[in-house]
């Protein structure tokens, strides 16, 4: 009979000492065309577990869900219903009196494509720092007219 409690009061020790996953929020592009295709991708997101929500927006092609879920979870699960898909690539963009700095026509209205940045490091060397700065000058034949 001790056997059994011992056992019991470790079971919970365990569950108490799993990771707990964190409330997610994960958008994506997924390409649906009619009702079916929404249909589909909402039914298999809701059967998941841990899903809080779905949100469907088909005229942008986003699919947003909520809950305690992992992300790569989420993209393989739509994955296998045949649906293109991939992270939301968009972010929205706010300032009217810059040119975005990228442009996609198929970009909903108010956002631009999200692009990381990569900015050279000055750890490659003198000589790296050198070509760029004869890259614009005037001596190079080659160089950028602009200035």
């Amino acid at each position: 009979m001790g056997g059994v409690i011992s056992e019991f009061l470790s079971f919970g020790r365990e569950r108490q000492n799993r990771k707990r996953k964190q409330f997610n929020t994960v958008e994506m592009k997924v390409r649906m065309d009619c009702d079916g295709c929404e249909l589909k991708v909402r039914n298999t997101l809701a059967k998941m577990r841990g899903v809080e929500s779905v949100d469907i927006n088909r005229k942008q092609q986003k699919v947003t869900v909520k809950g305690f879920v992992e992300t790569q979870r989420v993209l393989r699960r739509i994955q296998a219903t045949k649906k293109r898909v991939e992270l939301w690539p968009y972010m929205p963009y706010t300032n009217p009196y810059m040119a975005p700095p990228v442009y996609d026509k198929r970009a909903p209205a108010g956002h631009i494509r999200r692009v990381d940045i990569v900015v050279p490091a000055s750890s490659h060397g003198p000589g790296q720092e050198e070509r760029l700065a004869t890259l614009f000058s005037d001596d190079n034949p080659n160089g950028c007219s602009v200035m």
